[in-house]
Formats: structure tokens, sequence, C-alpha cells
């Protein structure tokens, strides 16, 4: 009985940590809105700004092999 009572507070433990973070996440996603809004607020077009913000979480050759590859697609349309 005590290894079951052990196990339910480590779990229990476990789902409180995910709980707590899983609000923390919340919290950082309503403050990432705010920003993306404060940007379009601005001027700024908030659909390009993730764009962007996708473009420089990628590696530098990852980024320009997805860039020419686009180009690729973009001239095979008459879209160039």
């Amino acid at each position: 009985m005590a290894e079951a009572n052990v196990a339910a507070e480590e779990l229990r433990g476990l789902i409180e940590r995910i709980e707590r973070l899983e609000d923390e996440k919340r919290g950082i996603s309503d403050d990432v809105r705010d920003v993306y809004a404060e940007g379009k607020a601005r001027g700024y077009d908030p659909k390009t700004m993730r764009a962007i913000v996708r473009l420089r979480k990628m590696e530098a050759n990852a980024r320009q092999e997805a860039e020419a590859l686009l180009e690729t697609y973009k001239a095979a349309l008459g879209l160039s």
C-alpha cells in the first residue's frame, strides 16, 4: 500500500508540474499575441512578422534551401 501511495504522490507531483507549465505556456502565448498586435498597430504585417520569426529559427543552410525551392516553384508557376 505504501508503494502505491508513493507512486500516487509522484504522479500527482508530475501532473501538477505539467499544469503549472501549461498555465505559463498560455501566459507566454498571450504575451506573444500582444506583441504581434502591437506590431500591427504600428503598421507592420503580422503574417510577415511570423514568417520572419520562422525563418530566423532555421539553420542558415536550411533557410537557403527553402528559399531556393520557393524561387524554383515560383518560376515554374510564372510568379517570379
